[in-house]
Parts: C-alpha cells; sequence; structure tokens
C-alpha cells in the first residue's frame, strides 16, 4: 500500500474526477490516522469538483448516528438537487427502509434488516441524477456511517463504473470490525483506487509551519516541531497556534523557549474524540499509569484491544514509544476525566503497581489520588514513599504522602511516629504549619505511646512555637528515661545540649547531662557533624572566637549538603562564623546553600537561610542586602509562623532600616507583636540590641540604655557574654554619652576593648571610636584613626563610615578644615554605599554628593546632626531653652546637651556665637 502527502492524493483524485466526467465511473477510498488531514482533502476536493462543473453531495458519519437507520443515505439525498417528484419518492423510500430496519431483528445480517427493493431504488435516484450532471459523491468518516447505509453506498459504487459518478469515502485506520466489509467490498472493484494518506514529513510539518510563522521563526524551533507534532497537521497547527499566543502576550518579542500551551492540549483532545472510544480509553489509562504495561489490567480489557489502540494513538502522532509525545498532552487527557472515574482509575493503579513491585513513590502518587484502598501495605508504602521525597528534596510530596498514612493508619503508636514525621516534613515549607500536631503530640506522649527522638522532636518544636511549659514537661520526660534509651534518642539528647545551650540557655537545666557514652551512641556521619557544628557554636558564644574552631567550621560546611537533617548543621556552622568575626568567610557558604534549598523547595530553610544572611550582612555593613535578606525571610515565611525566632530577622531589619533613616518604617516593624518567650531566647538578645538602636537613633537614649543594658544582662547570666554576638557595652556606651555620662561610657569601653582579642576588629574598632568621644578634642583623631584602620580590616562599610564621620567632627572642632574636608569625601562615600542617609546628609546638607561632600552652608555649622542643628537654629533665634524644649518634644536636659556638644563642634563657649547662617538641614521634628 502506497503512502500520499497531500498533494499527490489531491492529483489522484483529480484523475478520478476526469475520468468520471467521461463516463468512466471511480470510487476512492481515502484512509489515514486520526487528524492527518482527510477531511480537509475531502473539502478542497469538493470544491474544486464544483468549480469545473461537477455536482458535488456530501455526507458524514458520526459515532452518536451509527445507529440511525439510513442516516448517511438521508444526508446525500438531503444534499441532491432532485426535483419535488422524486424527492418525495426518495422520502418514501427513506421512511420505509427506515422501518423495516427498525422492526428487524438486530441480529440479523444487514442484508436481512433492508429490502434489496428500497437499496436498489435509492440508489437509482441518484444514478439518475449522474445522468443530468456528472455527480460527485463525497462521505466523510464513513467507518462511522451505520449499516444500512453502507450497504447502500457499497451496492452504488458497483454500479458506478459506466456512470458519470467519482465516490470519495474517507475512513480512519481505526475504524471499526463493522465496517471490513464495507472496504473489502469495494476494494475487490477494479474502477476503486486506494489513497492512503501519511503524516506529514519533518519537511511537510516545517513548511506548514512556516507558513503561518515565516521561515526564520520556524527554523529556530526546527526539532520542536515535528517532534511534538509526530507529523499530525493537526498539533503541529496547535503548536503554531500557542507560539502565536505567547508572541502576543510577550509583546511580540520571539519567546526564548519552545512554547507548549492550552491549544496544543485542546488538539491532543480532539484527536482522542474523533478515534474509536477505546483509543480514547487507553489514552485515560496511559495517563494515569504512565506506562503502558498494565494497561489492560487496568481498564479491564483484551491485550489485543490496548495493543491496536496504542498502534492507533502512536500512528496519530500523539504517542511515541508508548509515552505521550509532551506532559500538556497527558495533562489535558487527565483534566476531562471524571471524579469518580479519576478515583477508581487510581485505585485500580495502586494495587496493580503494587503487585507488579513499583517503587513505593509510584504506589503512593497512585493512593494520593484514589478512592480509598483497603490494605495492610497502604501505610507502610505511604512512609516509605515520604521518607525517599525527602531525601530527594520533594518536600510537598512527601507531606502529602504522610498525612494520608496519617488518616490510614489506626494504631496509635505508628500513629505518633507518623505525625513526627509530618511534623519534620511540613517544618521545611513553613515553621508553622505543625503547631496544629503538638497538642496531639503532647497528649500521646502523656499516654506513652511518643518515645525517644520523637519525643525530642517535639520539645524543639514546643520551644520554636514559645510553649516553654510544655517544653519543659518534655524534657522532663526524656529525663525520666534514664539510661535506657535507644541510640537514635541518646544522638538528639546528646545534640540538643549545646543547642539548647546557644538557643534557649534557661532550658539547659532541665536537660540532664547525658553519660560518657553518649557522644559513643552517635555512629552516623551526619549526627556527627550535627554535634560538632552545635558544639563550635556553643564555643564560640561561651568562649569567644578561635582560629581551630573556625578552621573546624569550615571542614563540616563542606561535607555538608542539605538532606532532610543538615539544616540544623548548615545554621549552627554559619552562625559559629558569624559570631567569630568571620562573616567574610559565612557569606559565600550561606549564598551557596541558599541556592541549593532554592533548587530542593525547601521555603523554610530558604527563610532561615536568608535570616541568617541578613545578620551577616549587618555585620559587613552592607544595609541594603541586610534589609533585603530580612524582608525576604520574612516574606517567604510570615512573621506569625517563626515563633520565638522572629527575632532573628525583625532584629537584622530594624537595624539596616535604622542606619538607612527608615525611622517611619522602624516604628512599624517593632509595633509588630513579638512573643513573650523570645526574651528568654538568643533571639531575643538581637531583638532588644535592635529597638535600643533605634531609640538611640531617634533620640531616646534612657530608653536605649535600659534596652542594652537588659541584653547584657541576661548575656551574662547565660553566659553568652561575648563581643561576636551583641556588644551591648559598645551601644550602651554610646547612649552614656549621648545622656552626658562620659566616665561610665569609658567604663564600659574599656571593658569591651578588654575582651576583644585580635580576632574581633569590628567591636574593637566601634569601641575605639566611642573611647574618642570620652577624652579632649586633640586626642581624638589619632583614636578615631586607628578605629578606622580597624573597621577597614574588618569589613563593616557602615561602621567605618561613622568612624570616619567622627574623624571630620574631630579636625572640624580643631580647626583642621582641610584635612575634614579630604576625610569628608570618604566618609560620604562609605556611607553612600551602604545607603546610611542620615549619615550622607549630614556629610552633605544640600544634597550635592560632588566634590569632597563639603556642603554650601559653611564649613564649621556641616558638622552638627539634625538633632543638634534643629536646637542651635531655635537658640539663635533666641528662643530658651524650656521653650525650645516644648517646640521640639524634647527635655530641658536634652537641649542642654545639645548646645553643649553644639558649641564644642563650633569652637564657641557662649550662645550669642551661634552662627546668623545656621539652616534647618533635615526634619521639624526631633
Amino acid at each position: 500500500m502506497s503512502l500520499f502527502e497531500r498533494d499527490e492524493a489531491m492529483a489522484s483524485l483529480e484523475g478520478l474526477l476526469a475520468n468520471a466526467v467521461m463516463g468512466k465511473g471511480r470510487v476512492a477510498l481515502v484512509g489515514g490516522a486520526v487528524a492527518t488531514g482527510k477531511s480537509e482533502l475531502l473539502h478542497d476536493f469538493a470544491e474544486q469538483a464544483i468549480e469545473l462543473g461537477t455536482l458535488a453531495i456530501t455526507a458524514t458519519g458520526s459515532y452518536a448516528e451509527r445507529d440511525l437507520p439510513l442516516g448517511v443515505i438521508g444526508q446525500l439525498i438531503q444534499d441532491a438537487p432532485l426535483v419535488a417528484q422524486e424527492r418525495e419518492r426518495a422520502m418514501a423510500l427513506l421512511d420505509e427502509g427506515t422501518r423495516t430496519v427498525m422492526s428487524s431483528d438486530p441480529r440479523a445480517e444487514t442484508l436481512e434488516q433492508v429490502d434489496a427493493q428500497i437499496v436498489h431504488a435509492l440508489c437509482t435516484i441518484l444514478l439518475e441524477l449522474s445522468e443530468r450532471y456528472p455527480l460527485m459523491i463525497v462521505v466523510d468518516d464513513v467507518h462511522h456511517a451505520d449499516r444500512a447505509s453502507l450497504l447502500c453506498l457499497a451496492y452504488l459504487s458497483r454500479r458506478v463504473r459506466f456512470a458519470r459518478i467519482v465516490a470519495v469515502f474517507s475512513h480512519s485506520d481505526h475504524g471499526r470490525s463493522t465496517e471490513t466489509f464495507f472496504q473489502t467490498e469495494l476494494l475487490r472493484q477494479p474502477h476503486c483506487r486506494r489513497i492512503q494518506l501519511a503524516p506529514l514529513s519533518r519537511a511537510g510539518v516545517m513548511s506548514l509551519v512556516a507558513e503561518r510563522v515565516g521561515r526564520e521563526e520556524a527554523e529556530r524551533f526546527s526539532e520542536d516541531w515535528y517532534a511534538l507534532s509526530g507529523g499530525n497537521p493537526l498539533l503541529a497547527g496547535a503548536l503554531v497556534d500557542d507560539y502565536q499566543d505567547a508572541l502576543r502576550s510577550a509583546g511580540e518579542e520571539p519567546p526564548r523557549e519552545f512554547v507548549v500551551g492550552d491549544r496544543y492540549g485542546q488538539a491532543v483532545l480532539s484527536c482522542l474524540h474523533r478515534g474509536e472510544p477505546q483509543m480514547l480509553q487507553v489514552a485515560r489509562g496511559l495517563a494515569v499509569l504512565g506506562e503502558p504495561d498494565l494497561l489492560a489490567r487496568l481498564l479491564g480489557v483484551g491485550p489485543m484491544i490496548v495493543t491496536q489502540a496504542l498502534h492507533s494513538l502512536t500512528v496519530a502522532g500523539l504517542l511515541v514509544q508508548g509515552r505521550f509525545r509532551h506532559e500538556a498532552a497527558r495533562t489535558a487527557v487527565l483534566a476531562e476525566v471524571d471524579a469518580q472515574e479519576w478515583m477508581e482509575l487510581h485505585h485500580r493503579a495502586a494495587e496493580l503497581a503494587y503487585d507488579a513491585g513499583a517503587s513505593t513513590t509510584t504506589v503512593a502518587d497512585h493512593l494520593l489520588q484514589a478512592s480509598r484502598v483497603d490494605a495492610p501495605w497502604v501505610v507502610s508504602v505511604l512512609e516509605d514513599a515520604a521518607r525517599n521525597a525527602l531525601r530527594e528534596g520533594c518536600v510537598e510530596s512527601a507531606v502529602a504522602y504522610l498525612r494520608l498514612a496519617w488518616r490510614e493508619c489506626a494504631d496509635e503508636q505508628q500513629r505518633m511516629k507518623i505525625i513526627t514525621m509530618l511534623v519534620r516534613a511540613e517544618w521545611r515549607i513553613n515553621p508553622g504549619a505543625p503547631a496544629g500536631h503538638l497538642a496531639e503530640l503532647a497528649d500521646a506522649m502523656q499516654r506513652g505511646h511518643l518515645r525517644g527522638s520523637d519525643a525530642v522532636v517535639l520539645a524543639r518544636a514546643l520551644l520554636w512555637h514559645g510553649r516553654f511549659e510544655d517544653a519543659r514537661d518534655v524534657l522532663e520526660h526524656l529525663n525520666g528515661a534514664g539510661d535506657d534509651m535507644d541510640p537514635e534518642t541518646m544522638t538528639e539528647l546528646v545534640i540538643a545540649r549545646p543547642w539548647l545551650r546557644s538557643t534557649h540557655p534557661p532550658f539547659l537545666t532541665h536537660l540532664r547531662q547525658t553519660t560518657g557514652e553518649g557522644r559513643a551512641a552517635i555512629v552516623s556521619v551526619a549526627a556527627n557533624r550535627r554535634l560538632d557544628a552545635a558544639l563550635a557554636l556553643a564555643d564560640v558564644l561561651a568562649r569567644g572566637p578561635r582560629e581551630e574552631v573556625v578552621n573546624a567550621v569550615e571542614r563540616i560546611l563542606r561535607g555538608c549538603r542539605l538532606d532532610e537533617m543538615s539544616m540544623d548543621t548548615v545554621e549552627s556552622a554559619l552562625l559559629a562564623l558569624t559570631y567569630a568575626g568571620r562573616p567574610d568567610k559565612a557569606a559565600p557558604w550561606c549564598d551557596l546553600f541558599t541556592m541549593e534549598a532554592t533548587s530542593r523547595h525547601a521555603p523554610s530553610r530558604q527563610a532561615r537561610l536568608a535570616a541568617i544572611r541578613a545578620e551577616i550582612a549587618i555585620r559587613q555593613g552592607d544595609m541594603p542586602g541586610a534589609e533585603h535578606h530580612a524582608l525576604l525571610a520574612l516574606d517567604i515565611v510570615p512573621p506569625s509562623s517563626w515563633g520565638v525566632a522572629v527575632g532573628g530577622p525583625l532584629s537584622s531589619l530594624v537595624l539596616s532600616s535604622t542606619a538607612m533613616g527608615k525611622y517611619d518604617a522602624v516604628h512599624g516593624q517593632l509595633d509588630h507583636p513579638v512573643p513573650d518567650a523570645m526574651f528568654q531566647t538568643r533571639y531575643g538578645l538581637h531583638y532588644l540590641h535592635a529597638r535600643g538602636r533605634y531609640s538611640l537613633a531617634t533620640d531616646h537614649p534612657a530608653l536605649a540604655l535600659r534596652d542594652f543594658q537588659l541584653c547584657g544582662e541576661l548575656m551574662g547570666r547565660w553566659d553568652l557574654d561575648v563581643p561576636g554576638l551583641v556588644a551591648w557595652r559598645t551601644d550602651a556606651a554610646e547612649a552614656c554619652l549621648r545622656l552626658g555620662r562620659p566616665e561610665q561610657a569609658r567604663h564600659l569601653l574599656d571593658e569591651q576593648i578588654r575582651r576583644c582579642g585580635p580576632a574581633m576588629p569590628r567591636v574593637h574598632g566601634i569601641a575605639v571610636r566611642l573611647l574618642a568621644a570620652t577624652g579632649e578634642v586633640g586626642h581624638r583623631p589619632a583614636l578615631l584613626r586607628q578605629a578606622a584602620e580597624l573597621l577597614q580590616a574588618s569589613g563593616d562599610r557602615y561602621e567605618l563610615a561613622r568612624a570616619l564621620f567622627d574623624l571630620v567632627e574631630a579636625y572640624y572642632a580643631l580647626g583642621e578644615y582641610r584635612r575634614a574636608g579630604t576625610i569628608a569625601g570618604r566618609a560620604h562615600a562609605a556611607a553612600q554605599e551602604c545607603h546610611a542617609e542620615p549619615l550622607a546628609r549630614a556629610l552633605s546638607r544640600d544634597g550635592d554628593s560632588g566634590g569632597s561632600g563639603i556642603s554650601t552652608v559653611t564649613a564649621p555649622t556641616r558638622v552638627l546632626s539634625d538633632a543638634e542643628r534643629r536646637v542651635a537654629v531655635l537658640a539663635a533665634a533666641g528662643y530658651t531653652n524650656r521653650e525650645i524644649a516644648g517646640k521640639l518634644y524634647i527635655t530641658i536636659s536634652t537641649v542642654e546637651q545639645h548646645l553643649t556638644r553644639t558649641y564644642r563642634k563650633l569652637n564657641i563657649t557662649r550662645r550669642a556665637d551661634l552662627p546668623s547662617s545656621l539652616e534647618l538641614g533635615g526634619s521639624a521634628t526631633a
């Protein structure tokens, strides 16, 4: 059998038409797969025949009308231009034939159902019509014609050989068996020609596409057009439609990737609905299973039916190697399946996959979509699939498996293990999600259904959510277990001690000390890394930075991946580097693990890493970066789900926003409620520090000092008083200076410097900068230069800008304006780099950042802060201290302090010497 391209097929039909016009009737049987262009070919041929003066009458078979007697013949009669008498006779024959068929035994042969005289009479009407006009009879989808019509068409075809008739019938290669006799009858006639349409070749597809989108665009995705259409013209046209839709959506900019959209899926469904019902049935089964191996058993049909349907689907271009050519095709097929059939198919698929030894993931995926499967293996399959999913980073799938396992499990103790796994899995998406399970787990523990390492997981979850009383009960329950613990529980308890020491110090006393065998019980490499990282962080927070600890932490990080349990390892190691004064080492590691968390679709880990990255950025003086990462952390996981840990990203956000002068934003951030329990954790220390910095920046030094002192008190009580965590003494000293307590400030700073070793240049530099403010003006430049050198070495650009600003002030106070101008340019650049707007404004009052940063205001007056300038302007205008206090809503004492600093900076001794050129450079509010 020869395969014809479309143009060849049209030429062949034209030859048949030419013969028919000359009285040599011909019959053509046009075959081909679904949607290969048969209908379009017949339509175009009919149009051409009409143009040549031939009368064309047409009919179309329909699956829905295949049991309507003489339906197709009736369409032809209706389409024929008969005179009234002929039409009346034809309609009478159709009515009589229909009654005969309807009254006959449906099991009888077709010939017995239809009176031969009626068949002869109906065909004679069409033969007589051809004597008046050359006649073209076209029947599309003849495989869907009713049996009586097929008998008439076969009868007619035998008699057209010497009539001016060309009869063209299209049929699908996947037609029903009842049509076989029709094909056999036609093909044994010498005047019948078989035309088999082939799918489009690669060149044919490219030609079709190029006609619509142009040759250049067609060649951009030359492989995709053919690979996804399989030569099916309908599918190829749908791909072009999707491409053009994408072009319109992108503003006519060519898509960078090949686009497969809804039009393609709709075309796939159109092909399936044009074929036999078995094609659609098998396609749906294949969409559910994903592979053809168990299709016959899934659908409850014979293997031969499945084989034939798969062949038909492949020939039609829908499948390749037993699979859909694109996921969009599978999705479209599944979307049409109703809910009940969907569940039943997946139910049978789950049982078949399990019996066939398929992976637990495959079986579990079917179980998720199935109606309830009552089998003893269901829960264990779901648990195993969840563990595999967690190892692969497919957290959402793991959560779905565990939720179903929890619902299906009848054993109480097993249910609690499943819930514990579920808590761990949900935690990786959103730490707030497991909160609903905690009460059930706590109750199960009291009843003895939750033990060992599962209880440790519960304790950590309770601590995160600030439920400290419940957490204390769990820890005491664990203490009651004595030394008779399984290795996994012992491992978790050993790791819990340094973790509590670093994060929840008050609770360390509620967890008993494990015996010396505790560490020996840890055999897992990953668990040993978790312990080493937790111990390193605890060591840094207790003893300060040590080079051997930093090296050990880097070795730990080199061996880490973000698998199921390693986030704690990564978090502890990154914080150990950060608090050891090595944000430069922590930053690239943090960025690397963030990329991995993103690729694994683990939102909770992304958020926790973003919070750590914000802390790192603060210590590098990267205020825009800190703000970005803190906001990202709070966006990925909402504040309500952070529990007590919200103090981490929120503190970084407050610190960065304060440094950048976004005081209104900070006010809103601090108005956000935080758990009281947070202040019993490390996160509370960061929050107190950040709140104090904001109070200091907004001229509330007394409030700031209170927060700094409380922070220091807690750090001392918990034995975490190291400068790398929170350098509370330097901030308290700054508050004391604002309050006019230089001796107290000097004492705090001396103690801070004593605690700073060579590994802490950042805190050392900040302390030296503030120490300069406690001494004589003439001694300040030397100390400030030292501070700038330390801060330059530490990499903190913001604190460097502050040190340079103070150096500018010192030089102005000494009248060394040229030196001041030189340093001001460097200070201004540093302030702009970290977006420290208050510093930048102070260095360039008129906003002109060019040159050295010296503004158009008289040089000596530009060194005043906004608050000092506001007070000085009113004082120069003749207001008393009480009046100034009333206007600016500050205390008289604060007015006096501002004036004292103003006199010192401007090198004057009284109010009358204030320059009249003073102008407000900031807001009018104190």
